[in-house]
């Protein structure tokens, strides 16, 4: 176990020193590639994308262990170089260390360990994904069909390993009232934001009827309106953003069609609707060996890859969430243990 964590470590430092912002993360591709290779393995390649099977048997489920290597941007509040994984006060610093780069080499030496046993009950895929902070459509959707017959994920974030079992949609729509522009001295026009008023009050006050143990109710937020061209004519148009989180009981495409019923002067058009909700059946056999060996489950409200993987998934590795995304990003190297010890220990001849 000390030879995967010093090699997990080792890998994780070469992937903070080079940025791998969305779209841009061909650099740590390349190294991951060649990583797997000098390990001995027969790695694909698709865009940014990096993935590696150990196939035992087609007649076998295939369980996919998947995380991401790109990285948002740094912000101007670090006080360190985001890209010196410099260790300190018993931390490894730099930007991707939490969010996701821990989880991925852990993820990585727990397919390597499986990868030398011949008679597990399983097979393996292991993949390094791109453009998950962006939700970009060239990160893991892209690969899915390459990957064949898939029962089963554990998607690699943040988690302090403990298992997300459930996971929000997201949805942003676009909305749009149209009215007739007038002289706002005299009673002319239509006002498109009076208009746009009596549908953002119903997003506010509206109630989806099925709410979530794990997720709570569908929750829609009014975040951007922009109506007016100056203060003395009437506004023709008014133009509103809603972020609208989903959870397990409504696809994308059910939450738009109930809102689309009820909203009366607005045209709404989604920007997507492939960032669907996801939840696993607590009876699952990865979900009752985690609660087996202590974990605690939880449903996530963050976005990840889980959102477009089209099997039952679960969301769990070392870091924190409250560290992703902030300045001065950091992985405590004895988490980057713990979560190989238990991806090993939740696999361990589980049988599917």
């Amino acid at each position: 176990m000390q030879a995967y964590h010093e090699q997990a470590i080792s890998l994780l430092k070469q992937l903070i020193a080079i940025p791998s912002f969305s779209r841009e993360e061909d650099k740590t591709a390349d190294v991951l590639f060649q990583h797997l290779v000098s390990l001995g393995f027969a790695p694909e390649r698709k865009g940014n994308n990096v993935w590696v099977k150990s196939v035992i048997s087609e007649s076998l489920p295939t369980i996919l262990l998947n995380s991401h290597h790109d990285t948002v941007k740094p912000t101007a509040a670090w006080t360190l170089d985001p890209f010196n994984p410099v260790e300190k006060d018993g931390k490894l610093f730099g930007l991707g260390s939490n969010d996701a780069g821990a989880p991925l080499v852990s993820l990585l030496m727990t397919f390597v360990h499986f990868s030398t046993q011949k008679e597990r009950p399983f097979n393996l895929i292991f993949s390094a994904t791109a453009e998950e902070e962006v939700t970009g459509k060239g990160g893991v959707e892209s690969i899915i069909p390459e990957l064949g017959k898939v029962d089963l994920a554990i998607v690699g974030e943040p988690t302090q390993m403990q298992m997300a079992v459930a996971s929000k949609g997201l949805m942003v729509l676009d909305c749009k009232t149209i009215g007739k522009t007038g002289h706002a001295a005299r009673n002319e026009g239509i006002n498109a934001l009076y208009l746009a008023i009596d549908d953002i009050d119903w997003f506010r006050a509206y109630q989806f009827p099925e709410e979530s143990e794990l997720l709570g109710p569908v929750k829609m937020s009014v975040t951007v309106i922009n109506a007016g061209t100056q203060h003395n004519v009437v506004p023709a148009e008014c133009s509103y953003v809603v972020d609208v989180r989903t959870n397990e009981y409504y696809s994308n495409v059910q939450a738009l069609e109930i809102i689309r019923q009820h909203v009366k002067n607005s045209e709404v058009t989604p920007r997507s609707t492939r960032l669907n909700s996801s939840r696993i059946d607590l009876k699952h056999p990865l979900v009752k060996r985690g609660i087996d060996l202590g974990l605690t489950y939880f449903g996530s409200p963050t976005s990840s890859d889980q959102m477009v993987i089209p099997y039952p998934s679960i969301k769990i590795g070392p870091g924190d969430s409250a560290r992703s995304h902030s300045a001065d990003e950091f992985i405590y190297p004895e988490e980057i243990k713990q979560g190989i010890e238990t991806y090993i220990k939740l696999l361990d001849n589980i049988n599917l």
